[in-house]
């Protein structure tokens, strides 16, 4: 009887085993939910792991993520887990992956993206011992749009937000819901989504204005005044920071380049989440 509860033990733990050495990583096939899929990036040592959902640019994929390998290192050095979903193309029978975020009937929705990216977090918890509650969601670009919208409508659903050359479109959402942490960064000389955005396809799209955008946030979060009350500087970014409502952060994070997560940029990031008050 021993013998057979210890063999059945040893063919426990390598199930075990196996399956966690299955991990839905760039070079392997991405984890599924019922929306969607993603890839991920797990830290050393065991979890429960605070989290990076990473958002890809127009045209981008999981995998594309996890290939920006400075980036990503740098989150994982610090314990933590990189998920990194897969956008749907952007038009049926297309392979340009991207996000579903501009209001209708501006731009039917394809995917409802706040659910999916709640499946995605869920899963990876049961998965790899990612701790839900400790979760920012962030992305660049396309993904950064995405992660403004849904910080504007459902500012409870992630730990904090940290959107980088990306904010909303025109028309501008006439308010947001709030409180909201969030952590904006932009490049000082990106052409692809200037800080006062610029119109595509003729203008069927114009992209709005990121000061404007800062302004809808400090409404949400119930500031008194425009201007920041304390300015700062860390490594390479300028930074402009609000004291507001309870519950709220907010900072504006400016570097000078271009269209692109610049360097140092994970670091900043967890060092601005991680001296946040305790939900």
């Amino acid at each position: 009887m021993k013998r057979l509860l210890s063999t059945a033990a040893i063919l426990l733990a390598c199930a075990t085993l196996a399956e966690a050495q299955e991990v839905c990583s760039r070079d392997r096939d991405p984890c599924a939910v019922a929306a969607g899929t993603y890839r991920v990036a797990l830290p050393g040592g065991e979890g429960p792991h605070p989290a990076v959902v990473f958002l890809h640019g127009f045209g981008g994929s999981g995998r594309g993520t996890l290939g920006m390998r400075g980036t990503v290192d740098a989150i994982t050095a610090r314990g933590y887990a990189v998920l990194a979903p897969d956008g749907l193309p952007f038009e049926p029978g297309g392979t340009r992956g991207s996000w579903s975020f501009l209001p209708e009937p501006v731009r039917p929705r394809r995917r409802d993206e706040a659910a999916f990216l709640a499946d995605v977090v869920a899963d990876a918890g049961a998965r790899y011992a990612v701790d839900g509650e400790r979760v920012i969601l962030a992305g660049f670009s396309a993904g950064g749009f995405m992660v403004s919208y849904l910080a504007c409508e459902r500012p409870d659903a992630f730990a904090a937000y940290a959107p980088v050359s990306g904010g909303f479109w025109r028309p501008h959402p006439d308010a947001c819901a709030g409180p909201v942490r969030l952590l904006q960064t932009h490049g000082y000389r990106d052409g692809t989504v200037p800080l006062e955005g610029r119109p595509l396809r003729d203008g069927a799209f114009v992209q709005g204005d990121i000061f404007e955008g800062l302004g809808l946030w400090r409404r949400a979060n119930g500031c008194r005044w425009d201007d920041p009350d304390r300015y700062g500087e860390r490594g390479p970014f300028l930074v402009r920071i609000w004291d507001c409502g309870a519950g709220s952060a907010l900072e504006f994070a400016l570097f000078d380049g271009g269209h692109g997560v610049p360097p140092g940029w994970a670091d900043m990031t967890l060092d601005w989440f991680e001296a946040l008050p305790a939900r």
